[in-house]
């Protein structure tokens, strides 16, 4: 039962509550699961309430969507099978031809997908320096770049990018800008506020938060030509999240709040921890004064700076894989955003092509305590001492 959305709330209250909606037959507070792929048509063969078919709306679906598009502060939600998906349909709105400009540094898998798929397409793409600018500003090309996309912080350094300055960039250029806030998530960042057309999440990530979900969304600023294509294309391509998938991305939602400030301020005292320490070369994390992103982030990120981090170790590839194997509550694993803590040696699972130093573990900080998490760190940063 939907019912119109108090503004003064709060957006904790908004996602704990899940917008309020009770089911309108049995007044359950917990939100009902359809999984039906059709529904029956009246006396007059027309569609009930513009149902018709899963593919085009399913109520599931309907409090998901609304309840994203109520946190990114945005005109409508699209939720998809995956972040990827979310993400390709952004590109593939383009036409062949238009100019892409992206971060060097990003998501490998959509990185890997505009050099083998979305140039063999015909998007013609450049890449900057992420967090740069001025590289971004002298990359575009005013008339030609049709999509500036940025992804801040970015995965796995964390540098920040600008959201408004790279908004004025792009609109200048007469392009969109598409911002992947899945690290900050609407909990820090809201990049539509900033000047951004459309903002990706990797749903399977902070979201859900607890690693049984695969799905993406997109929220716009607008309902414009350029989001009715990527809603055609989302049903064309049938992109869809399945139903099931749907009810938990929503139950996950609704301790959204909760989960990223706790991850935020262990990541915190993580890195306050370990900057300076003698086992570790550096840490990157945007809540340290000594990041190059800090001041910005500290505009446009509110409540804290985000679970991720990263540890660049002393003694290169062969200490910092002997970190990871050594730590046991940072389980190895692919992925972030979970209530679990995980670690990975980036360059080895990104392959030869990755433009990560061999020497840095991501940190997907989690919700366990941080002392212990401290404490097991530096139990295996002083095991891989040579």
């Amino acid at each position: 039962m939907a019912r119109e959305t108090d503004k003064s709330l709060k957006p904790a209250t908004l996602s704990a509550q899940a917008l309020g909606w009770l089911d309108p037959a049995t007044r359950a507070v917990a939100p009902p699961i359809h999984p039906s792929t059709n529904y029956a048509r009246d006396e007059n063969y027309e569609k009930f309430e513009g149902r018709g078919y899963t593919r085009d709306e399913n109520p599931t679906y309907e409090q998901l969507e609304a309840l994203l598009t109520a946190l990114e502060k945005g005109a409508d939600s699209m939720v998809f099978g995956s972040g990827m998906a979310a993400a390709t349909t952004v590109m593939l709105a383009l036409a062949p031809g238009d100019h892409v400009v992206a971060p060097t540094v990003m998501y490998f898998g959509l990185r890997n997908w505009l050099v083998n798929v979305g140039r063999h397409w015909g998007l013609d793409v450049d890449f900057v320096p992420p967090g740069d600018i001025a590289a971004l500003s002298q990359a575009v090309r005013p008339g030609k770049t049709k999509l500036v996309w940025i992804e801040t912080p970015c995965n796995p350094t964390w540098d920040v990018t600008d959201i408004a300055e790279a908004a004025r960039i792009a609109h200048d250029a007469g392009a969109f800008l598409g911002v992947d806030s899945t690290v900050a998530t609407p909990v820090l960042t809201n990049p539509l506020q900033l000047g951004a057309d459309v903002v990706m999440h990797s749903g399977t990530k902070y979201l859900n938060g607890h690693g049984d979900v695969l799905a993406g969304a997109l929220v716009t600023a607008r309902k414009d030509a350029m989001w009715e294509r990527m809603n055609y294309l989302r049903f064309e391509n049938g992109g869809m999240l399945g139903a099931f998938e749907a009810w938990l991305l929503l139950r996950g939602m609704r301790t959204l709040h909760l989960r990223v400030e706790r991850a935020s301020q262990s990541a915190q005292r993580i890195a306050e921890h370990f900057s300076g320490h003698d086992r570790v070369a550096e840490v990157l994390y945007p809540g340290l004064p000594a990041h190059s992103g800090h001041e910005v982030a500290k505009h446009q990120m509110t409540g804290g700076f985000g679970g991720m981090m990263s540890i660049r170790v002393k003694g290169g590839a062969s200490a910092a894989l002997a970190t990871a194997r050594a730590l046991r509550l940072f389980v190895s694993a692919t992925s972030l955003g979970g209530v679990e803590s995980l670690v990975e040696h980036r360059a080895t699972v990104e392959g030869a092509d990755s433009p990560v130093p061999d020497d840095l573990l991501r940190l997907s900080v989690g919700v366990e305590d941080s002392g212990d998490l401290i404490a097991d760190l530096e139990r295996a940063l002083a095991g891989s001492a040579p």
